[in-house]
């Protein structure tokens, strides 16, 4: 694919991005004379499940991620509202509802179709804050306006990496030795075009911005999106010698279950797309996926996370060699998880904990650790492939459901911003309010020195998601409908004891689900069913239940 650049625009983009850094430190400088103001570095991976050594996974290598979770506050049961990019994006940058953004698809801008709703950069570039952001962060497109909501978060244009444009090409080396367009595509770096990867080119822009942020006199907000484990898998190949395929095990529910309407299951359409996946010749809608080829994906997906760990490694240690560590807030977590076999299935596109459950933890200094003292590290970089690196367990821990909406004031609050005030119903006509809860109450550490687990009442929290369907049966659009054919929204509440699920009609123009129009429901007990494999909502035990929850 040719760029619509010219030549060696990208590096006159950089001048004159960095020539805007400079500028905007000026003005941010005169228009913001708070001292001691916490800077906010945000990470925000792509269909990263909590596949990760901080969340009890023993295979998955992530040193530099859990040593991020040893200093920070980690939520063990985090939602996502949707599990899909650009609305579960949207719905946490606004700290809004896929309800109230209107946005299920890809093909709406909030400001322009639901309201002109205030983003979490946004505010704190009112607040004085220079504020950047490197990768993928809003979901690019039309659900950002083609410019990643610049200029109303951003203090000058966001920094997509040039190589991005490689990743659905023909890069992927096969066995016959020619280039193909595949799921699994393990790549020797110096092979591929422009010769980096676009996560490498977004944590070298990252480490740029923090190196002029050093001299700064004033705040930062620093987003950094991370494209793997998005597919296609294409990373350094070198990661897959960390996952021999003879360590590799299937899913531990690899099979459709039973019980699961027809409404639920989502067809993974998108990695029937890739030649590789084309040429297994797979029946639609069910698979199944030969059990060979399975174990490569999920070594592929594995791979992926510990190549992204390294980048996240580089990141976080530059921040301690430029002594910023002390007064930056790191904020880590996913737009939605991935199912990698689990139900049969292979992608997001659903409401089961496998695609709404993500990682999230906060690290504030001095309050989730103690300030790094003078020449001490928080975050030297370790290597996935030292084998002598020990696994280091989560500083804090919390049990309580949250959800990815928390995340516009739990920042603020942190940052010591005034927390915006909850919103009203509705709330289309208010720019500022929020539809999640402040997480502050989870960071009091008084008195609880000798116990990593905080003990709230986790029957308290509740985690909603919901999912859009164009018809009751899986077909070619059932993972990602287009606003026009919805049909019916999956509506989904998650507690400590329960998931439970409705799927009801949807009326996408005037968009007004009728919870009378019921077309199938689920519920899951967690404790005896923690994959969700045993729907028992049709039991005649369970009815009243179910029935009970209904809005």
């Amino acid at each position: 694919m040719l760029s619509p650049f010219p030549p060696g625009w990208h590096l006159l983009w950089l001048g004159l991005v960095l020539g805007s850094v400079c500028a905007a430190l000026e003005a941010a400088a005169q228009a913001n004379s708070t001292t001691g103001a916490l800077n906010v570095l945000l990470i925000i991976v792509d269909d990263l499940r909590p596949s990760l050594g901080c969340y009890g996974d023993k295979l998955v290598r992530s040193p530099n991620i859990d040593q991020l979770a040893s200093h920070s506050l980690l939520f063990q049961n985090a939602f996502a509202q949707q599990a899909v990019c650009a609305p579960s994006r949207v719905s946490f940058l606004t700290g809004r509802r896929p309800d109230t953004t209107r946005l299920y698809d890809f093909n709406s801008y909030w400001r322009v179709h639901a309201g002109n709703f205030s983003t979490i950069p946004q505010y704190f570039k009112e607040n004085g804050y220079l504020t950047m952001s490197v990768g993928k962060v809003f979901h690019p497109g039309v659900s950002s306006n083609h410019s990643d909501d610049s200029p109303y978060s951003w203090s000058f244009p966001p920094y997509h990496p040039s190589s991005e444009k490689y990743e659905n090409t023909k890069t992927c080396r096969g066995q016959d030795g020619e280039l193909h367009a595949n799921l699994l595509c393990p790549v020797d770096v110096v092979d591929v075009p422009e010769g980096t990867l676009p996560d490498k080119q977004s944590t070298e822009q990252a480490i740029r911005l923090l190196e002029k942020m050093k001299t700064s006199g004033s705040p930062f907000f620093l987003a950094v999106g991370y494209h793997k484990p998005h597919i296609p898998f294409r990373y350094p190949k070198e990661f897959q010698k960390l996952y021999p395929l003879e360590n590799i095990t299937l899913a531990p529910d690899p099979q459709v279950p039973d019980g699961l309407p027809p409404v639920a299951y989502n067809p993974w359409m998108d990695i029937r797309q890739r030649e590789d996946v084309q040429a297994l010749n797979i029946s639609v809608p069910y698979g199944p996926i030969p059990m060979d080829f399975q174990r490569k994906i999920r070594q592929s997906y594995f791979a992926s996370v510990s190549y992204l760990d390294t980048q996240v490694g580089h990141l976080l240690s530059t921040l301690d060699d430029l002594q910023l560590a002390n007064n930056t807030i790191i904020a880590f977590t996913s737009d939605h998880g991935w199912a990698l076999g689990e139900h049969g299935e292979w992608a997001k596109y659903s409401n089961f904990d496998i695609t709404t459950r993500v990682p999230l933890m906060f690290y504030v200094p001095g309050r989730t650790a103690l300030l790094p003292k003078a020449g001490e590290k928080l975050f030297p970089y370790l290597n996935p492939f030292d084998s002598t690196t020990e696994l280091m367990e989560p500083g804090r821990q919390t049990m309580d459901l949250v959800e990815l909406l928390s995340l516009f004031p739990t920042l603020a609050a942190l940052a010591g911003l005034p927390v915006p005030p909850h919103c009203p119903v509705p709330s289309f006509h208010v720019e500022l309010c929020r539809e999640g809860q402040n997480l502050l109450k989870h960071f009091q550490f008084q008195d609880k020195e000798d116990d990593s687990y905080l003990h709230g009442n986790p029957r308290e929290s509740i985690a909603y998601s919901q999912y859009p369907r164009p018809a009751d049966s899986p077909q070619w659009n059932s993972d990602k409908p287009s606003l026009k054919d919805i049909k019916i929204m999956g509506y989904s509440i998650r507690t400590i004891d329960y998931r439970y699920t409705i799927w009801v009609g949807f009326n996408p123009d005037e968009f007004m689900a009728n919870f009378s129009d019921i077309h199938a429901g689920e519920l899951y007990f967690v404790d005896s069913d923690p994959l969700q494999d045993h729907n028992v909502y049709n039991d005649s035990q369970h009815g009243e239940l179910a029935r009970s929850l209904m809005p």
